[in-house]
């Protein structure tokens, strides 16, 4: 680039250095700009001032310079350098004030026309040299200044990129940042574009965009010029008052502002509202914008864009924006609690975009787009349409080519937009969703032959999917996820010749995949997961030579995996998780293979894995989790893998041996963020792990990894690991130099089930800490002082003492605390209980005292109380019903006292109910007065009132009620759990269970069981009990019951435990009892029972403890044969019962629990 010429030298400058100019101008090639009639009248008009006398009038002068400058802001604008007016003005003023500073009036005029004249030279002379650099269209004579270079410098370094890849290379110390890449500069030499969203920025991989410095504010203050902002994709992480007003006082001029997806959160601040020459406004992607949406962008009188989609903005919709007169593009999408009215638009209107979906708003009518004939594209909510389509009207919206139609609360008939959905003849983009009312897929869709893009998401569509979609021959994406199609896919799909993405998932499809997408030879992305395929893979995919994305994860595919699928020419992602697929995966040529991403995770694929992924260098994702691959995997034979990111070796049968590295200078694996090694038989941490510098997720959980947890761990990644799980290994240690752990981005850390010892380390910003099954002995005295981002805290069964500090009420953002099974002692905090966050509170086998505060809050969150093995008294805080969703409370094995808690029942969600061991007394009566107490305990599953003082007779209504029980089929079993956390959390239980007091880890929806045993209660056992058919365990031992065995029981046919045990039960025993084949456990000892004992089915694998102390039973596998009787063994029986219920009531009384461990224990002494 030739010097740029500076005032001083072109005072002096001869004609012949401008006619030098002048002729490098006529002879300058591939210059559009020069070519045009603005350039060559301009070049006209130069040579004529530049010849004229100096005596001619001002007059003239002046008239030449407005000429002159007129074109050449003209030829500027035609170049794409001005386009706007306030530019044109700004250079008129600075090309005068240029004039002015080296003539002045009283001078001679014709030196500043010559001045002037060969300046415009200058201007002239880069427009036909000026090359386009970067994003911005610059010229090659412009500079900017040093302080703008110098705030551009200081952004480039606070982004973490990539850290092998050449970072934003132009962005130097000492070039001009005119030419760097996202910066655009104007035509008066200022910089008036920055460009830095992710997707305009080519050659360079950005794995983390953190906005840090300078200040956003100070950045600004050094681009005052800018008219277009775009910072898409940066994480700017600042609130509204703050980028509002950085952006309100800093550019007053800007005319484009573009943050999508910059973490922006809160309101947008007033100051924003001195921008008035904003025309886009592109704000989507920031879920953290809350508030109203601004009145003031009505006063942006040439707003055409305004982008507001995917935030969290509430309240009313200004609906002086939609009067906008140059409002073209009006988007508020994905905004669920935005509420507002359509206007009745006026003829003329301009708008072309309108998205309205996944909003509040409401009474649309649909004739107020009658006069939206430039509209384009359309996005409704079909809940908020009152009323139905109308041809009069309807018929006007012709150019609309883009539909987006949400059904969620959409109440009317389908078949009227269906059909006028049908007569959209320009329609070329279709997106249907949440249509679930509607069972058939519109026919008429097959008549719009000019669609493009179909989508049908969320709907109710059943049955085959219409062979009509193959009439839509134009078609290059299909997508059909989350519907409700069954049977095969049509083979009409196979016309689709221009198909380029089909995406067919999460529906109840079957069957083979059928070949006809062997067809579709323009296919670039296949994805079929989520449904019920099953056979082979067909060998006619390898056809499709131009496919770069298939997705098979997610069904019941079979057999071995064709190599050809890994050699494509165009294949970079392949998905096949969660199949059946087996097999080896035999070796294949990976001398042509671009692959980026291989995920074939959860088959049951055998073998060795093939040395041929080890040399797919492209690879960045390599899953082969839970399969049963076999043999070594020295991590030193990955090194080729200089690109991988992920790497998922889990559960399988492999041996994954240490390495380093072939030589120090090149670090095993240096891309490296996510390593997951789960179950791999490691026995020490991999040493390459020191080399990485940027490690995310860290899991090599349920190794055999023994010693100390290094120091390295804790310091190499501070600024990027999220995840860290060392859990289910042997480590003793943890080298530490300060017990404040120092992550600033970790968000979950589990180091469980070891053997780790001393003081255990607290989060610093945590959001998820599990610590259990170590040997920890203490924690930092002010340990809940740390807790401030904690969500999920666990140090269950360690050896823990000490006091819950009061700072505990100060977590505001903790929802799991579990300190279970360890030895923390003092009274519980009430906030605990009366807080507002908490979800889970298990405080489980401690040494807790006092008693529980009945302040509890009316927002309420708890769902988990356990409380069960302290020594906490009083009475149940009444308050607890607060709690809406509480589905567990267990404070069994306490000194708690009272009645029977009924108002329990009003809880809906209630599922487990622990009383026992405690101090409670009174009847079990039903309180019938209530009206609602047909609806109590409707979801009970398990309920444990055992070793209380409960008595008098059992109301019939209790087992009436037990809706949950009584269902035949159960649901399928899930487990108790917790899921909305950063990792879940599973309840526990200990019950009675087969006569072993067994804690279930993880309990399950299908356990359902009944213990009032050891308590006074009398009388007979009520019938109803027959109608819990889905009852698994019922233990009604060591009580006062009399009369008969109810034969309803039999009825229970998933009866495994019975205990009727220590009472006063007589008669027979039911011979339907013999029905309950899954029985498995029988107590029946110490009764009045006689007769002979049932000899078929179950009956003939009990044992005699089963029967003893009835002397009126006989028969296999009692000794005494039927006709035998005995009054002396019975009186002793008789006064043997009559002790031992003395001595039972006494340790009812003192709250201890006998549990049917205890009962069988008895049985056999006696």
């Amino acid at each position: 680039m030739p010097p740029r010429p500076t005032i001083d030298d072109t005072v002096d400058a001869t004609p012949l250095h401008r006619h030098a100019i002048s002729r490098r101008l006529r002879t300058t090639s591939n210059s559009t700009t020069m070519n045009s009639p603005p350039a060559d009248a301009f070049r006209k008009e130069l040579d004529k001032v530049s010849s004229s006398p100096k005596q001619r009038n001002i007059g003239f002068h002046l008239r030449s310079w407005q000429r002159i400058i007129h074109l050449w802001l003209l030829a500027r604008e035609r170049n794409g350098d001005i386009s706007h007016k306030e530019e044109k003005r700004r250079c008129c003023i600075l090309f005068l004030g240029v004039v002015l500073q080296f003539t002045g009036l009283n001078e001679v005029m014709a030196r500043a026309t010559r001045l002037l004249a060969f300046f415009m030279q200058i201007q002239l002379y880069s427009l036909a040299t000026s090359t386009s650099h970067g994003h911005g269209n610059t010229s090659a004579a412009s500079y900017c200044h040093q302080d703008q270079a110098t705030a551009l410098l200081q952004l480039k370094q606070s982004f973490i990129f990539d850290y092998s890849t050449t970072t934003l290379p132009s962005w130097q110390p000492g070039t001009d940042c005119c030419l760097w890449e996202g910066i655009g500069c104007g035509g008066c030499i200022i910089l008036n574009q920055l460009k830095l969203q992710i997707s305009m920025l080519s050659g360079m991989a950005i794995t983390y965009w953190c906005y840090e410095s300078p200040a956003f504010k100070t950045l600004l203050a050094n681009l005052n010029n800018l008219r277009e902002l775009y910072l898409d994709g940066v994480d700017i992480s600042s609130s509204g008052e703050e980028w509002s007003s950085a952006l309100g006082k800093a550019v007053p001029r800007l005319q484009v502002l573009s943050m999508v997806y910059c973490q922006l959160h809160g309101a947008i601040h007033s100051s924003l509202s001195s921008l008035r020459s904003l025309t886009v406004v592109n704000l989507k992607l920031n879920d953290g914008i809350s508030g109203a949406v601004p009145e003031f962008f009505t006063d942006f009188l040439n707003l055409s864009v305004l982008q507001l989609s995917y935030n969290n903005f509430s309240g009313w919709f200004p609906q002086t924006i939609f009067q906008l007169k140059n409002i073209r593009v009006l988007d508020v999408s994905h905004n669920e609690q935005l509420s507002g009215h359509l206007p009745e638009f006026p003829g003329g209107a301009s708008l072309e975009t309108l998205n309205i979906q996944y909003t509040n708003f409401s009474g649309v009518r649909l004739s107020s787009f009658s006069n939206l004939l430039s509209l384009t594209e359309l996005g409704l909510e079909g809940g908020s349409i009152s009323m139905e389509p109308n041809d009069l009207f309807l018929n006007k919206l012709n150019s609309l080519q883009n539909l987006q139609l949400s059904f969620a609360q959409f109440s009317g008939e389908f078949g009227p937009f269906f059909s006028w959905i049908s007569s959209l003849k320009n329609l070329t983009s279709l997106q249907l969703s949440e249509c679930y009312s509607s069972k058939i897929m519109p026919p008429l869709i097959g008549n719009l032959t000019n669609l493009t893009s179909l989508e049908m998401t969320f709907c109710g569509f059943f049955g085959q999917i219409s062979p009509s979609i193959g009439n839509l021959n134009k078609l290059t994406s299909l997508r059909i996820s989350d519907c409700a199609f069954s049977g095969t896919i049509p083979s009409s799909i196979g016309n689709l010749k221009k198909l380029r993405r089909l995406e067919i998932s999460y529906s109840e499809l079957s069957g083979p995949i059928t070949t006809d997408f062997g067809h579709l030879s323009n296919l670039t992305a296949l994805v079929l997961t989520g449904c019920r395929f099953s056979g082979r893979i067909p060998s006619t995919i390898v056809n499709l030579t131009q496919l770069i994305y298939l997705d098979l994860s997610q069904n019941d595919l079979r057999g071995e995996i064709p190599t050809y699928l890994f050699t494509l020419p165009a294949m970079l992602q392949l998905e096949l998780s969660s199949n059946q697929l087996s097999g080896p995966i035999q070796e294949f040529d990976t001398l042509y293979s671009h692959m980026i991403i291989v995920s074939l995770g959860q088959n049951q694929i055998s073998g060795q894995i093939p040395g041929s992924f080890f040399q797919l260098t492209s690879l960045i994702d390599l899953d082969l989790s839970s399969n049963n691959l076999t043999g070594l995997v020295e991590l030193n034979s990955l090194w080729k893998l200089r690109k991988l990111t992920s790497l998922d070796l889990s559960n399988n049968r492999l041996s994954v041996l240490d390495g380093e590295g072939n030589k120090s200078r090149v670090p095993l694996l240096p891309k490296l963020s996510i390593l997951v090694l789960v179950s791999c038989n490691m026995t020490t941490m991999p040493r390459f792990l020191m080399h990485i510098n940027h490690m995310e997720v860290l899991d090599l959980s349920n190794n055999i990894i023994q010693g100390t947890i290094p120091q390295w761990i804790w310091e190499t990644w501070n600024d990027s690991l999220r995840e860290l799980d060392l859990s289910n290994n042997m480590f003793t240690h943890m080298q530490l130099t300060s017990y404040l752990l120092p992550y600033s981005r970790l968000d979950s850390l589990d180091l469980s089930s070891n053997r780790l010892q001393g003081q255990a380390p607290m989060p610093n910003l945590l959001k998820a800490v599990d610590y259990s099954n170590n040997r920890f002995s203490s924690v930092m005295p002010n340990f809940t002082a740390y807790l401030s981002q904690t969500v999920y805290l666990k140090l269950s069964r360690n050896n823990i003492s000490g006091h819950i500090p009061h700072s505990v009420c100060d977590a505001s953002n903790l929802k799991v605390l579990d300190l279970s099974y360890n030895n923390f002692s003092g009274l519980i905090p009430s906030c605990l209980i009366e807080g507002r966050s908490l979800v889970v509170l298990n405080l489980r086998e401690n040494h807790f005292k006092g008693t529980l505060s009945d302040n509890v809050s009316d927002h309420c969150n708890l769902q988990t109380i356990d409380l069960h093995g302290n020594n906490i008294q009083g009475q149940l805080p009444r308050s607890l019903s607060n709690c809406a969703d509480l589905g567990i409370l267990d404070i069994g094995n306490n000194r708690m006292v009272g009645t029977f808690p009924f108002w329990l029942g009003r809880l809906s969600d209630l599922r487990i109910i622990v009383l026992g061991s405690n101090l409670f007394y009174g009847s079990l009566t039903y309180p019938t007065r209530d009206r609602k107490s047909r609806e109590y305990f409707s979801k009970l599953q398990i309920i444990d009132i055992a070793s209380n003082n409960f008595s008098g007779n059992l109301d019939p209504q209790w087992f009436e009620r037990l809706a949950s029980m009584m269902a035949k089929f159960n649901d399928m079993g899930n487990i108790l759990s917790h899921q909305s956390f950063y990792r879940d959390y599973h309840d526990t239980v200990a019950i009675t269970y087969k006569g072993q007091y067994v804690t279930f880890e993880e309990v399950l929806t299908t356990l359902t069981a009944i213990d009032f045993s050891n308590n006074a209660l009398e009388g007979d056992i009520p019938k109803s009990v027959g109608s819990l058919v889905s009852l698994h365990i019922l233990n009604m031992s060591h009580n006062a019951f009399t009369g008969r065995i109810p034969p309803q029981i039999g009825e229970m046919r998933q009866l495994e435990s019975l205990d009727l045990s220590w009472n006063k039960l007589s008669g027979e025993i039911p011979q339907e009892l013999t029905d309950l084949t899954f029985l498995s456990t029988l107590g029946l000892c110490r009764n009045k029972l006689d007769g002979r004992i049932p000899q078929s089915r179950q009956f003939l694998t009990f044992e005699n403890t089963s029967y003893e102390g009835n002397t009126g039973l006989c028969g296999p596998p009692l000794s005494k044969p039927c006709g035998d009787s005995s009054n002396r063994n019975e009186v002793q029986v008789n006064t043997s019962r009559d002790h031992v219920d003395i001595i039972l009531f006494l340790f009812v009384g003192v709250g201890f629990g006998v549990g049917f461990t205890a009962g069988n224990v008895l049985c056999e002494l006696v």
